[in-house]
């Protein structure tokens, strides 16, 4: 291979593509929806895959993580699709690119689980999984103690963290609960699958912050199956 061949190979795995990609797939499904008969119809959401809990009991589990690409109304996905982009391009940078792509996929099953698990309400939307890059940004101050970059994009964070959690408290329509448990399962996630010269690291760290994830997942698979039999059969 050439000097300029590995040198443009090396440019294009600086780029952030996994968040393109995310980011493409997302505004694909977007317009999918809308050919369909809107992103506000509930029978277009359910035939592309939301959250309904009595058809995850059913067997359809994959609605734990096709919700992370569907969104409900314009300014959903407008909002959704912002922080993907400059927060996604910020982790991605730090965590490199698959384990970016788990972070993202995982906190929002995570957060479809929690939804499962206290929501019986219809959901979708990508905050599942941008409530995990917000728990990123809480855990990699840890991982990275000495770093000011790292420490002063985490507390420029926090403040829209807390704001996001405030307004979801007082507005009935956000899903609380897969905000939280994306929060929650991306913090745990980021110790699981670290990242490159971390300074916390090892495999005893990941294993046990990958057994902590696994088994909150396991309790609320429990929850939800057993609110929504209790519910619905």
């Amino acid at each position: 291979m050439s000097p300029q061949m590995k040198m443009s190979l090396r440019r294009w795995q600086r780029k952030p593509y996994i968040t393109y990609a995310l980011l493409g797939i997302t505004v694909l499904m977007f317009g999918l929806e809308t050919l369909m008969g809107g992103s506000t119809n509930p029978v277009v959401l359910y035939e592309l895959g939301a959250k309904i809990n009595p058809l995850i009991v059913m067997g359809e589990w994959w609605r734990l993580i096709t919700p992370v690409f569907l969104h409900i109304g314009i300014e959903h996905i407008l909002l959704n699709g912002i922080i993907i982009y400059f927060l996604g391009i910020q982790i991605e940078s730090i965590v490199g690119h698959w384990r970016y792509l788990l972070l993202y996929l995982l906190s929002a099953v995570a957060g479809n689980a929690a939804s499962f698990a206290f929501n019986d309400s219809l959901s979708a939307g990508a905050s599942t999984a941008l409530f995990g890059l917000f728990g990123a940004t809480l855990a990699l101050p840890k991982l990275f103690p000495n770093s000011y970059q790292i420490k002063d994009m985490s507390r420029r964070f926090l403040a829209l963290i807390v704001i996001n959690l405030i307004f979801g408290f007082f507005s009935s329509g956000i899903d609380m609960a897969g905000h939280l448990g994306g929060l929650g399962g991306g913090y745990l996630l980021t110790y699981a699958i670290s990242a490159p010269n971390a300074w916390i690291s090892g495999k005893k760290v990941q294993f046990k912050y990958g057994l902590i994830f696994g088994g909150i997942l396991v309790l609320l698979f429990i929850i939800g199956w057993w609110r929504t039999g209790a519910l619905y059969y």
